[in-house]
């Protein structure tokens, strides 16, 4: 064999040996991609995520995130379940119920740390307690925790489902309040549903389901995959976030015009006013978890029938250590 198909052959098997290694080892760039699945278009309550991106956060901690919009809400957990999305946002309640139908999901971090969701009326309408919705029409959507929701504040004024006429308006439980469709409606949240009313000259009332048996929960939750929760890029992941909300509650107004940088189409008054009312409820220690209060809802939610048992917090959620 001549040197020169020698050399041919030496350099061929190095090339192979190239190949495979760069398939065994995916560049350091794929390595610190993480793709995120928020649970509907971009809002304030993603404040968190838009600004860790935007202030440079997520690089600092060599990641390059994505976040991505669903086409159905109902999708992104179901997308991490399957490993076709890294994280999703979710809440609390929705967690619960999808674990306990069998997705292998754990909570890694929260975004919004305290309940939005509220039952909400007319401020000038008929009903000024929970006794007055008795006989009146009350829009929800068609979740199992709006149900359990809106049978424990009815509960509060000794009143049963059936004395109230339910409606389901869809996902517009708002419009049909403000158009007087329904008298009442939950599965609203306070942060978008005062403001809309308020501009549109028909304010609103408020009642607050943790001020009527209703335990806390998080509202906006991340979750991952049970079986990746030891990627080292969750850490770093978190450590960024809360880097951002820090920043967010420190310079409110930089932040907000980081958040909109890149989404013109949120600048208005309504986004402004929500903006506003949201900052206070993100949670300050994104990756810290409350095992107390996981346990507390799931008990709520097997009682009222929204899941069928409470499951060990360990099924639920995590708190993953950050780096040092």
């Amino acid at each position: 064999m001549s040197k020169a198909v020698r050399a041919l052959l030496l350099l061929l098997g190095l090339t192979v040996l190239a190949l495979a290694a760069r398939a065994e080892d995916p560049p350091s760039a794929a390595k610190n991609k993480l793709t995120v699945m928020l649970d509907q278009f971009v809002n304030p309550d993603h404040a968190a995520l838009v600004v860790a991106l935007e202030k440079g956060f997520f690089t600092a901690q060599n990641l390059e995130v994505e976040l991505q919009t669903p086409i159905d809400p109902n999708d992104p957990s179901k997308m991490v379940a399957t490993n076709k999305a890294d994280l999703a946002v979710s809440s609390q309640p929705q967690l619960h119920i999808h674990v306990n139908a069998g997705l292998p999901l754990k909570r890694i971090g929260t975004l919004v740390a305290t309940p939005l969701n509220a039952l909400v009326v007319l401020q000038k309408g008929p009903i000024k307690t929970l006794a007055d919705l008795k006989g009146r029409k009350l829009g929800y959507s068609a979740t199992g925790f709006e149900k359990a929701l809106l049978k424990a504040l009815l509960a509060q004024a000794n009143l049963q489902p059936e004395e109230v006429t339910l409606v389901d308006v869809g996902a517009s439980p708002s419009s049909a309040l403000l158009s007087g469709q329904v008298d009442a409606a939950i599965g609203v949240f306070r942060n978008v549903i005062l403001n809309q009313m308020d501009l549109a000259k028909k304010p609103g009332r408020i009642f607050y389901p943790e001020e009527e048996g209703v335990p806390p929960y998080d509202e906006r939750v991340l979750v991952a995959a049970r079986d990746r929760l030891n990627d080292p890029r969750l850490r770093r992941f978190l450590t960024a976030l809360e880097q951002a909300t820090l920043y967010i509650v420190n310079h409110p107004d930089d932040a907000w015009n980081a958040f909109i940088a890149n989404h013109k189409d949120l600048d208005n008054e309504l986004n402004r006013r929500i903006w506003r009312d949201t900052v206070p409820r993100l949670a300050r220690r994104p990756a810290a978890l409350d095992e107390v209060r996981y346990k507390r809802f799931a008990h709520f939610l097997a009682k009222d029938g929204a899941i069928t048992v409470a499951l060990p917090v360990s099924n639920y959620a995590v708190q993953l250590p950050l780096p040092e």
